[in-house]
């Protein structure tokens, strides 16, 4: 997937390093503190991060080794990250066909195109939970308006993203795009 000529989608490793390393500096008093995910805290998000992709991989025959959440947040996301990473070393696991939602695709594909976008976003929730300024790359907002775009209203379905917010015509790309997926960026 492109998300544009000047901007090729990010890789799937870069994303899941970016997150850990958003995990690794935060301080152990900040996982309990609320997320902007209503309900949450930033351990929550980690926990749903690490949740939803063994299930999508269980769910096509690619079950990783089990993982105990109840643990440090950032240990979590390093064993589940070299798990997936393991995983996807077999370039099978990564071409496994399937039938998704927006029709035929693959694995690596979906990994990519949605639990990517998922770390994108999620990174920045886990962040600001702990009051850190995480700021994406040009290529990470090109890639969340483009993953946004192809998922049209479904983005806005229960479940997956608050609906899109108004946020004044000059602002910052950033903020632009964190109000594209229910966010407010503090300011």
């Amino acid at each position: 997937m492109t998300t544009s000529t000047t901007h090729p989608a990010p890789d799937l490793r870069q994303l899941t390093a970016a997150f850990g390393a958003v995990c690794d500096r935060l301080p152990a008093d900040a996982w309990a503190r609320p997320s902007p995910c209503e309900g949450w805290t930033a351990r929550d998000v980690v926990r749903h991060v690490v949740d939803t992709e063994r299930d999508f991989l269980d769910q096509r025959g690619v079950p990783l080794a089990p993982i105990d959440l109840g643990g440090d947040p950032a240990a979590v996301w390093r064993t589940h990250a070299a798990a997936l990473a393991d995983a996807l070393a077999d370039p099978a696991v990564g071409g496994l066909e399937y039938d998704g939602h927006f029709g035929r695709t693959t694995v690596a594909e979906s990994l990519l195109r949605f639990y990517g976008f998922d770390l994108v976003v999620h990174r920045w929730d886990v962040a600001t939970a702990a009051g850190l300024d995480e700021r994406f790359t040009d290529q990470e907002l090109a890639f969340v308006e483009a993953c946004a775009a192809g998922f049209g209203e479904t983005l806005y379905t229960e479940g997956i993203c608050r609906p899109a917010l108004d946020v004044p015509a000059d602002t910052d790309r950033q903020t632009r795009v964190l109000a594209l997926v229910g966010r407010r960026a503090a300011g």
